[in-house]
C-alpha cells in the first residue's frame, strides 16, 4: 500500500502543482489537524509523507484524499481476492462480496472527484463527494445484513471504520478552506 500512496500522491503532485507544491511547514500540519476528529491520524498520515511540508492547507486536503484514494483501492482488491476464494456454490455470498467491492470502487471514484473539485476550488463539491466516499462502506455493510448466515467480515469492519476515520480528517481540513 506504501508504494501505491507515493504513485498516487505523485499523480496528485503533476496534475495540481500550483497547490500542492507551496510553503507550508509543520506547525501548519499540527494546527490543521487540530480541526479534524482524528488528530493522530492526521497528524501521523500528513508527517507520513514528505510532501506535506510544503504543501498549503489544500494541499494537506489533497494528500489525505490520496491516502482515502490508496485505501479504498486497496479495500476493493482485497474484496476482489475474498470474491475468488468463496466456494463456488455460494452464489449470495459472491454476489454481496461483488457489490462491496464495487461500492468501495465507488468510494474511490468519489475521493477522485473531490481532487478536481479542490483544484476548482469547489470546496462544497469536495465535501460532498467526501461524505459519499464515507457512505459507500454502509452500503457494503447493509448488504450482509440483508442476508442473514452472512457474517460481516472483521477485517472488512477494521478497513470501513479507518476510511470513516480518512474522510472525517479529510472533512474536518475541507472545512478550513471555505
Amino acid at each position: 500500500m506504501g508504494s501505491t500512496n507515493i504513485f498516487l500522491l505523485s499523480l496528485l503532485s503533476l496534475a495540481f502543482p500550483h497547490y500542492i507544491f507551496v510553503a507550508g511547514d509543520a506547525n501548519l500540519i499540527q494546527n490543521t489537524c487540530k480541526n479534524t476528529k482524528y488528530y493522530d491520524l492526521c497528524l501521523s498520515s500528513l508527517k507520513s509523507n514528505p510532501t506535506s511540508l510544503n504543501a498549503d492547507t489544500k494541499g494537506l486536503a489533497a494528500i489525505m484524499v490520496g491516502i482515502g484514494i490508496a485505501n479504498t483501492t486497496a479495500t476493493s482488491s482485497y474484496l476482489s481476492s475474498q470474491l475468488l476464494s468463496v466456494n463456488g456454490n455460494d452464489t449470495i455470498k459472491k454476489k454481496v462480496l461483488k457489490e462491496c467491492s464495487d461500492k468501495y470502487t465507488y468510494a474511490a471514484d468519489a475521493f477522485q472527484a473531490s481532487v478536481k473539485d479542490l483544484g476548482a476550488e469547489s470546496y462544497d463539491y469536495a465535501y460532498m463527494h467526501i461524505t459519499a466516499a464515507a457512505d459507500y462502506p454502509n452500503a457494503c455493510h447493509n448488504a450482509f445484513k440483508r442476508y442473514s448466515g452472512l457474517a460481516y467480515p472483521p477485517e472488512l469492519a477494521r478497513r470501513e471504520d479507518g476510511l470513516k476515520h480518512i474522510c472525517f480528517v479529510v472533512l474536518g481540513i475541507i472545512d478550513l478552506l471555505g
